[in-house]
């Protein structure tokens, strides 16, 4: 695609965006349940929605991508419309504010700098956000994010000013000394709920600069790991209901022979 060639379907697309904007208007209007919604009570559904893309990319579903995404796209327009009841802004602001920060923020594509690779393009993503008035490189990491991802990105933003582990196996004894120190608090007679928290918090925290330094992603690591065990816990009952026989019947070590042969390919 050529410099300024407008992308594929835009009409198409500039029609339907209006056309959901259009049914997002009445709704407001004729829907009792719409009409009661507020920024407040949305909350919930923009995280169930985005959870609900992540899990048709993990399942890797293109149509049944297509559909989270629209339900996302969805709150984005109902929100959107919300602030223009109480003349905050509109739809058009969200839209216009975006496109201007993608263009500030694009330099070596919209201007004149030159970026190279995608490690040029953040560090200048993070020079441009600097200007722009933080005070710090850990600001506008969401508090509310889940918190291996929030780890990550911390993480990130401190190495993006090079104060991280060369590489993972640097990394790697740090993750023996948390255990270390989790265990020595753990030992102790009068062991402090809150010191064994924060100790192994700081196991978690440096189990995620491991994976990180070898280009994982915790959050997605812990998910699949997650979704493997569910999958064999599952196969244990389904095997144990065809024998009538529920996990609560079984002692442990019976428990870990079926967990052994569930582990066991095909």
């Amino acid at each position: 695609m050529s410099e300024g060639t407008p992308p594929p379907g835009i009409e198409r697309i500039r029609s339907e965006a209006g056309r959901l904007a259009e049914i997002m208007h009445r709704l407001r209007h004729e829907c009792p349940w719409d009409r009661e919604q507020t920024l407040e009570t949305l909350r919930t559904f923009v995280i169930e929605e985005a959870y609900e893309v992540v899990e048709a990319l993990d399942d890797g579903d293109l149509e049944a991508l297509r559909g989270e995404l629209g339900d996302l796209v969805f709150q984005v327009f109902f929100q959107a419309e919300i602030a223009r009841e109480q003349e905050a802004f509109d739809l058009a602001d969200v839209f216009a504010g975006i496109s201007e920060k993608l263009v500030r923020r694009h330099p070596h594509v919209f201007g004149d700098a030159v970026a190279d690779n995608s490690a040029a393009v953040l560090e200048k993503w993070e020079a441009l956000k600097m200007k722009e008035g933080r005070t710090s490189r850990l600001e506008g990491i969401p508090a509310i994010l889940p918190a291996l991802l929030q780890a990550q990105r911390v993480q990130e933003k401190a190495s993006s000013v090079g104060f991280d582990w060369g590489s993972p196996a640097e990394a790697l004894p740090k993750v023996a000394e948390e255990i270390a120190e989790l265990n020595e608090e753990l030992d102790r007679a009068d062991a402090d709920p809150k010191r064994v928290e924060e100790e192994y918090g700081d196991l978690l925290f440096a189990l995620v600069n491991v994976g990180r330094l070898m280009g994982l992603h915790s959050e997605n690591a812990l998910r699949d790991a997650t979704r493997k065990f569910t999958r064999r816990f599952q196969s244990m009952e389904e095997r144990l209901a065809a024998e009538g026989r529920k996990p609560e019947d079984l002692d442990l070590e019976a428990l870990e022979q079926l967990w052994q042969e569930a582990k066991r390919p095909g």
